[in-house]
């Protein structure tokens, strides 16, 4: 059903200006367009505006009422007139609206309980006078006119453009009950249609208010110093970035940023779901819709309100409701098949039985209007975008980003699950355990070794370098740097050209020896990663360092076994090191010293070997990339914050919880439930009226409670996804 508002003017949005359509030079435009909520209005529109030549294509979110045209017209008033001859006088929505979705215009009641009560006024004067009196036809007129009057006008406009959609099946339905002389029941229909149509309406509402609730959390004003040093509070739309904003205690964070002074506790769980506060003192970020707890500071804005990392997650979901999983385009095509089909079938048993073997008139055209109710198949057709939605905000709110509906149908498939070591099952802030000189030289060696090593990102050789400064080491200036992919960095220093890397470049380089492959096993096996300093005749420095296991990873791994999913692990550190943090998480296999063409490698043999189920792989670094990319999922960890990482991976985990992935998982699997429960119950629900209405025991009225229960249920059933 459509959302029918009682305003007249059937699928309407009011424009927020009255100028004509402005000269463009891009090729998208995106209009919002109240009571576009449903498939009969989504096919309509694709069917009169994708024929306008210019425009290439169309996608429609009918749980934000957003229509999103790709054009290359020089204008935008032949796709507004279009519009508006189907009875939609759409709202642009320009690219710098950061506006939350405004709500729907508020229903109008009155017409509706004067229509309900001279409905049943019909039905009692009918019943007491036996018959169609005139005051009979006089209230069943009223009833239809104050509660479908909206449905008539949507129902012509349809008919006009050779759509079948629900409001002109229930039109002629209305219509052939008028002129047969069910004028009381005639009036119920429509009345019963009104009603079930504004509480389907109400209860989507509470589906799009889960979006709508992550856009209210971040506040919108803030306390920004001024230049005389003075503090004002200032739209959070209109701070600039690098402002310095002030914080109390219990405020929301309005803007990202970093703590310039102060600390506190941050309850961070709006934005990456962990359910205890995170301390932040200076230097540390903070991020917008998130809460301050107890103490006071100040931070340096590093994104503006349209891109805080709130935003992009609430830009991430609204995308990703617009993306059709596998089951809603399915059912999109059944509808195609299904509503033209039972039309048919209701025109053949108005005719056949009279023609053919005398059946009264009467009788048959009654039951071929009963047919047209049950026609509709709009509770089969919501109810997925509603669960999908359901289950995308619940998810939100626990900081797991899903980018589309076709990802979370996917999860429910995952057989094998790889992961990276570093940053995903430990902490990814090693520390050095160990340095070994094989020179002689003492702390000149481990001197050139931390200067390389400063020089890098990867974990691994911060901590080398963070060792060597913590013991008071000035390092040496390094020149020719050049990293080598998977294996470690080359750098000049004093004119001596140096490598520091893992095991696999010293083999390379055949650097390697008995007697250092001896002491390389023993660290090794101690399940500690081991980094070495060579020049160009030998090895002259060994690092060894080691990271700790993350508390979650342990259960995360048991959670995923529990659900039957194989586990993985993929590092380009030492075999031995990937064995002894596997055993200590309980990972079922461990594979090491791997290039990122080799994590590629495993992950495209394990979808190869996986006869129809998914691989998912988690990582959280470049390395990780091309694995991400080929996996049927790709798991970003940590992503808070980073644009990247939001923008790629097919599900971001906001913080470095591994749990995340088992619920997830779980979370596939109820919303698959509840999809197959939606389409069990839409279908069952229409058969059982199918053959009810040809044994002759069906009314008019009892098929729109089946279709309003019907549809009341699915998306209800739905909604439960967001206590999930």
């Amino acid at each position: 059903m459509s959302d029918c508002s009682n305003n007249g003017c059937g699928c309407s949005a009011t424009p927020t200006t009255n100028q004509p359509s402005p000269s463009i030079d891009h090729n998208r435009v995106q209009y919002r367009i109240e009571n576009m909520d449903c498939p009969t209005e989504e096919a309509l529109i694709r069917n009169k505006l994708g024929a306008l030549e210019g425009v290439t294509g169309l996608q429609f979110n009918l749980m934000q009422r957003t229509l999103t045209v790709n054009h290359n017209l020089n204008s935008l008033a032949p796709i507004e007139a279009v519009l508006k001859s189907i009875g939609m006088q759409a709202t642009q929505i320009k690219p710098t609206d950061t506006s939350a979705e405004k709500p729907a215009p508020k229903t109008k009641w009155w017409p509706l309980a004067v229509s309900g009560v001279t409905a049943i006024l019909a039905e009692g004067v009918y019943w007491i006078q036996i018959g169609n009196h005139w005051a009979v036809i006089g209230l069943s007129i009223a009833a239809i006119l104050l509660g479908g009057l909206p449905t008539y006008k949507k129902g012509w406009i349809a008919l006009k453009n050779g759509n079948l959609n629900m409001n002109a099946l229930m039109s002629i339905a209305v219509t052939g009950a008028m002129f047969i002389g069910h004028w009381p029941e005639a009036a119920m229909v429509m009345f019963l249609f009104a009603v079930a149509e504004l509480i389907e309406a109400k209860s989507l509402d509470r589906a799009r208010n889960a979006i709508r609730g992550l856009m209210d959390l971040a506040p919108d004003t803030a306390t920004v110093r001024q230049q005389d040093g003075s503090w004002v509070d200032a739209s959070a739309n209109t701070v600039p970035l690098g402002a310095i904003v002030r914080l109390r205690p219990g405020q929301r964070i309005a803007l990202d940023g970093v703590v310039t002074s102060g600390h506190s506790s941050v309850n961070q769980a709006p934005i990456t779901g962990e359910s205890l506060p995170i301390e932040k003192a200076e230097g540390d970020l903070v991020f917008a819709g998130t809460i301050n707890e107890t103490g006071s500071f100040e931070y340096r804005v590093t994104a503006e309100a349209s891109n805080s990392t709130l935003a992009r997650i609430i830009h991430t979901v609204e995308s990703a409701q617009g993306s059709r999983a596998p089951t809603q385009r399915f059912v999109d095509q059944f509808a195609k098949i299904y509503t033209p089909t039972v039309f048919v079938i209701a025109l053949l048993a108005a005719c056949i039985p009279p023609l053919a073997f005398g059946y009264p008139w009467f009788d048959s055209v009654y039951k071929a209007l009963v047919l047209l109710v049950i026609a509709c198949p709009c509770a089969l057709v919501i109810s997925t975008p509603v669960t999908i939605v359901s289950a995308l905000a619940a998810a939100a709110r626990k900081g797991i980003l899903i980018k589309g509906g076709v990802y979370l149908e996917k999860g429910r498939k995952l057989a094998v699950i790889a992961m990276d070591k570093t940053g995903t099952i430990t902490h990814g802030k090693p520390a050095q355990t160990d340095f070994i000189d094989l020179s002689g030289d003492g702390s000149g060696v481990r001197i050139l070794a931390a200067s390389l090593a400063a020089r890098s990102d990867h974990p691994v050789s911060l901590a080398i370098a963070r060792a060597a400064t913590e013991a008071g080491l000035t390092l040496r200036e390094v020149t020719e740097f050049s990293a080598i992919p998977g294996r470690g960095v080359r750098a000049n220093i004093d004119g001596h050209t140096y490598q520091l890397g893992n095991h696999r470049l010293i083999e390379e380089l055949k650097l390697c020896s008995l007697e250092l492959e001896a002491k390389l096993n023993i660290l090794e096996r101690q399940g500690k990663t081991v980094v070495l300093l060579a020049n160009q005749t030998g090895v002259i420095a060994i690092c060894a360092v080691a990271d700790t296991v993350r508390e979650t990873s342990r259960q995360a791994i048991a959670e995923l076994h529990t659900l039957g999913i194989k586990t993985l692990m993929l590092t380009g550190d030492n075999i031995h090191t990937a064995q002894a943090i596997a055993r200590e998480v309980g990972i079922d296999e461990a594979k090491g010293n791997l290039l990122p063409e080799d994590k590629l490698k495993i992950i495209e043999g394990l979808i190869k070997g996986a006869n129809g189920n998914k691989v998912g792989m988690v990582g959280d670094g470049i390395n990780d990339a091309p694995a991400l990319a080929r996996s049927d999922i790709g798991f970003a960890m940590g992503a808070a914050g980073t644009d990247t990482a939001i923008e790629t991976a097919d599900v971001a985990l906001m913080d470095d919880d591994l749990r995340k992935i088992p619920a997830f998982v779980r979370l596939s699997r109820a919303t698959a439930n509840v999809l197959i429960q939606n389409i069990v119950l839409a279908l069952g629900i229409k058969a059982v009226f199918l053959i009810l209405t040809f044994t002759g025991q069906a009314t008019m009225w009892m098929a729109v409670f089946a279709d309003m229960g019907a549809s009341l249920l699915v998306v209800f059933n739905g909604l439960r996804l967001l206590r999930h």
